[in-house]
């Protein structure tokens, strides 16, 4: 029995509603994690449905495979989301969903580096079999980049004195654990909000930056849109801002269609249509969900439909 420890997946209900799952369709998972938001789409899934996951993480993707040994009409490849179009091959799918950001194990699992609540390797890597980790990256990165990163991705008003410490620090012993960067943030971040630690920010866009998380869902939103079938859903859950609106963009400008100049006299009907249908408005958890599972509070969730005729 796996000794994982346990993820609450986040919208759990509302996603899988959204998605529609019917029992002879094709879904996909893209983020398994440890298997909560695939084994609600197997449990409505009939005996000739199938359901196809993907995750970058090296133990994510051995629970999967567990799962897969037992389950026939499941599946799961070592993939990140940048590989979902040469996975499905042309196929086309019924539903996809994306759970964003980073997972309840890889967090508690201290020795991932994700933390700073204690002190382990500074990894932080969501694919151990490769990339630099996230000492790698500080221990080389120019000043100017170390401080772009932490500004933009984790949104740290003292992102320049937390470089500059950074690059002082490193050349008197390289950075190699969790606490020794946590403490420098903290040394250097003067104020900040009620109950958050001073290294929180700096974490989360080290973090994002050494994934690659942003380009990857850049990467992924035009490959799932082009995979869906006509009346599949593309459900996504965000956890930060930055992904978010990445989502909202896609969604909305993939929903408007071929737009011209006003002056242009074009009927209606002439434009070619938009791909996707926005269905209902961003899903937020309820005050329930949050209580029994803080990670889920800026958690939301937006789904769009393929437009065309189904067959």
């Amino acid at each position: 029995m796996s000794t994982a420890p346990t993820h609450i997946p986040v919208l759990l209900e509302p996603a899988i509603d959204a998605l529609r799952i019917r029992n002879d369709g094709f879904y996909v998972d893209g983020t398994f994690g440890r298997g909560g938001h695939s084994r609600a789409i197997l449990a409505r899934l009939g005996p000739q449905g199938r359901l196809l996951a993907l995750d970058r993480d090296p133990q994510a993707v051995a629970e999967g495979m567990q799962l897969a040994a037992q389950e026939p009409r499941f599946s799961i490849l070592h993939s990140a989301f940048s590989g979902l179009g040469a996975a499905l091959c042309g196929r086309q799918v019924d539903g996809i969903l994306l759970d964003l950001g980073i997972s309840s194990p890889q967090i508690d699992q201290i020795e991932r580096g994700f933390s700073f609540r204690g002190d382990a390797p500074l990894d932080m890597r969501m694919d151990t079999s490769q990339g630099l980790s996230a000492a790698d990256w500080l221990n080389q990165a120019p000043q100017d980049e170390i401080a772009r990163v932490i500004h933009e991705y984790g949104e740290e008003r003292f992102a320049r004195q937390i470089a500059t410490a950074i690059v002082a620090a490193r050349q008197q012993q390289p950075f190699s654990r969790t606490r020794q960067l946590a403490e420098l943030v903290a040394s250097k971040v003067r104020t900040r909000e009620p109950g958050q630690d001073p290294a929180t920010r700096t974490f989360q866009a080290i973090r994002i930056h050494v994934n690659g998380e942003l380009a990857e869902l850049a990467a992924v939103l035009p490959q799932a849109i082009e995979a869906l079938a006509p009346g599949g859903r593309l459900a996504v859950i965000s956890f930060h801002s930055l992904e978010d609106r990445q989502v909202k963009h896609r969604f909305r400008d993939e929903a408007k269609g071929a737009e011209l100049p006003p002056e242009i006299p074009v009927a209606a009907q002439q434009l070619s249509q938009g791909r996707l249908r926005l269905i209902g408005k961003p899903v937020r958890p309820d005050a329930a969900e949050c209580a029994a599972n803080p990670r889920a509070r800026s958690a939301i969730l937006r789904v769009a439909e393929r437009m065309g005729v189904a067959a």
